[in-house]
């Protein structure tokens, strides 16, 4: 399952991610926390992102981009992942797409959280303050201010993903104000209907022609096309080779059958000669000693 989740800074798409990672056991790909481990490490990526993310600002596509390829390689990601926060442009979402035609794979669903964003605000205020009664820790991006300007860069830059999935007929739209369990509920059902539904039942919207297969998958498909008819050649050659071992078999069973029955036929012949003449031998001494007396 490779899965995309979209909503703007706290519509809860790390709640329902880490739920989704436990039900179906794959991974959850966050950009923040790649991003916030990589500024841990100081790394020349994390260097480059972290005063940027302490300004609630994008980091650049290059950079996210080029993160996100070398992820999904990984091997716990082969049996499926949620992209969280990624990814944030239109310009992010076509070179996914292009990442992973490249690998021969697809998006199952993307699943948007609808909220109001001045409840967001409050929320924060809220958790905020909370936090720091309690003593803990606040990060640099987690206060009031910084959260309308990461909602107006939403607005801005990702917002326009909506627009660009539902046009290739993949968009669901989840109430994110609902209640936690309300929300994942409603999830699981648009992930259902996907499962069940056939590759090719997805609608095209009109006027828009069959998405064509990539090069690197076209030449996937035409080597395992290969690889199963030089299969089905080799199986038929096997089959027809065994075929042939039986008939000679069978024919030389037959002749070698057939050989003493022809050799008891002639003995029979000879005998039936020879008795055929000692009988007429019989035959003509009896006429003479008839002729005589």
């Amino acid at each position: 399952m490779r899965l995309i989740l979209l909503g703007p800074p706290g519509a809860g798409k790390g709640t329902q991610a880490q739920r989704l990672v436990r039900k179906h056991g794959i991974v959850q790909l966050s950009t923040g926390d790649m991003l916030r481990a990589a500024v841990a490490a100081q790394t020349p990526v994390g260097l480059q992102a972290k005063d940027l993310m302490a300004a609630g600002k994008l980091v650049p596509d290059e950079v996210v981009v080029a993160i996100i390829a070398d992820r999904i390689g990984e091997p716990d990601a082969r049996r499926g992942f949620i992209l969280d926060g990624f990814p944030r442009t239109v310009a992010q979402a076509e070179a996914l797409e292009k990442i992973l035609a490249e690998r021969g794979l697809e998006l199952d669903a993307v699943v948007e959280l609808k909220v109001n964003e001045d409840i967001l605000v409050r929320r924060i205020e809220s958790r905020v303050a909370e936090m720091t009664a309690r003593g803990e820790k606040l990060r640099a991006d987690d206060n009031p201010a910084v959260l309308k300007d990461r909602l107006a860069a939403y607005r801005a830059q990702t917002a326009p993903l909506s627009s660009h999935y539902a046009g290739k007929g993949m968009l669901k739209t989840v109430d994110g104000m609902a209640p936690i369990e309300e929300v994942a509920a409603a999830i699981d059902r648009i992930l259902g209907r996907g499962k069940a539904a056939a590759p090719s039942s997805r609608r095209r919207p009109a006027g828009r022609k069959p998405a064509r297969k990539r090069p690197a998958a076209r030449k996937a498909a035409a080597a395992r096309r290969a690889v199963g008819k030089k299969s089905a050649a080799k199986k038929a050659a096997r089959k027809g080779a065994k075929k042939g071992r039986k008939k000679a078999v069978s024919a030389a069973k037959r002749a070698k059958t057939a050989k003493p029955a022809r050799k008891s036929a002639a003995k029979s012949a000879v005998k039936r000669r020879k008795a055929g003449r000692k009988s007429a031998r019989k035959a003509s001494s009896r006429r003479r000693l008839t002729k005589r007396r």
